[in-house]
């Protein structure tokens, strides 16, 4: 089954991951409660042939409650992500609303599956959770319109921004407290954009051990995905597969009085309305 023309021109709904099995990665679409393999590596490299990807011959779908997933574009040119960007984080933070996005980035290595464990960094004792929006290239694109970046949405998938509180104040900049290695849950699917109405009102929830600490609407997102990946086409260019992160409701451990963050043991549950979700168990990192 061909893929050819993934964004808004798709006729129908799709839900595509990138599933680990013993021959290494592999697409697959969602088919039921089947993952279908495609032949393509995963869905970046099925993004970057323009959406053709045919069923791999001879490979057996899998359940989908059994697969394993990696992230959901393993390796993306650029993950480009937001901070303060719902309005109800923003107040509790006690700043006033960015007249632009605020934009930091990360690297392929910080990416870890949709149920990975999440090893908790032996250097960092504020390790805190922050649930997203997370929006995935379909098309090249540069100083795009609004309406030209929407088009080029291939759809959305679940991140969870996992955040070393501690590294991310040592400075005015948040690069070091957001890029340690495979911290990031993305997944498990990329669901396009016309499944879930253009992601302008969904459900995003974090809790941890069944405790709800975030719950809020992307209807609260102060720039909506449009406006994020358009402004970012205007600084560079945009490939397909490339990862955008729009930045996490109120209820982050760090502004909670007292201060609450991730401990061995935890359940990490990062949940997005008709998306999915990841479900991450937290572990202590082995002494080297």
């Amino acid at each position: 089954m061909g893929l050819a023309g993934i964004g808004h021109v798709i006729l129908g709904p799709m839900r595509l991951a990138t599933i680990r099995t013993q021959y290494g990665t592999t697409a697959a679409r969602l088919d039921g409660d089947l993952l279908v393999p495609l032949d393509a590596a995963d869905v970046g490299e099925v993004l970057a042939a323009g959406g053709e990807a045919r069923r791999r011959e001879r490979a057996e779908p899998v359940n989908a409650a059994e697969a394993d997933f990696a992230p959901v574009v393993p390796r993306p040119g650029k993950i480009i992500c937001v901070g303060l960007n719902y309005r109800a984080h923003i107040a509790e933070t006690g700043r006033e609303a960015p007249e632009y996005p605020t934009l930091f980035a990360k690297f392929a290595e910080t990416l870890m599956g949709a149920h990975d464990e999440l090893v908790l960094p032996s250097v960092s004792e504020k390790v805190d959770w922050e649930v997203e929006l997370g929006v995935i290239i379909g098309r090249p694109l540069y100083r795009a319109t609004p309406a030209e970046a929407a088009a080029a949405i291939a759809g959305y998938t679940v991140i969870n921004d996992v955040s070393m509180r501690d590294w991310q104040s040592r400075t005015l900049q948040w690069l070091q407290g957001k890029a340690f290695e495979h911290t990031t849950p993305a997944g498990p699917y990329l669901v396009t954009p016309d499944e879930v109405g253009d992601a302008a009102d969904l459900e995003v929830r974090c809790e941890v051990n069944g405790t709800v600490m975030q719950q809020s609407r992307t209807s609260d997102l102060l720039f909506s995905p449009a406006d994020i990946v358009a402004y970012a086409s205007q600084i560079v260019s945009l490939k397909p597969g490339d990862l955008f992160a729009t930045g996490t409701p109120g209820g982050v451990g760090n502004a909670r009085k007292p201060p609450v963050y991730l401990q061995p043991g935890n359940v990490m549950q990062t949940s997005i309305e008709g998306l999915g979700e990841c479900l991450n168990q937290c572990v202590a990192e082995k002494d080297l």
